[in-house]
């Protein structure tokens, strides 16, 4: 297996999230807020839709939310 970031869209990460136990907690304009209850970590993915988030982004939801996108 690669140890490389997977480039994915914001639609990807979200349903990633929810598999994870994340629930869409709010929205503010294009960001979205999901929360995880049994973790207690909240994470915020920007919604820019078609576009692929940048690594950097994507490394910072990964922090945040304490899981391994793949």
């Amino acid at each position: 297996m690669s140890d490389k970031t997977p480039r994915l869209t914001a639609k990807q990460v979200i349903k990633q999230l929810k598999d994870s136990g994340f629930v869409e907690v709010s929205q503010t304009g294009s960001h979205l807020k999901l929360f995880n209850p049994q973790t207690r970590r909240s994470a915020i993915v920007p919604i820019h839709t078609g576009k692929v988030i940048a690594i950097g982004t994507l490394k910072a939801i990964e922090k945040q939310a304490n899981i391994k996108f793949s």
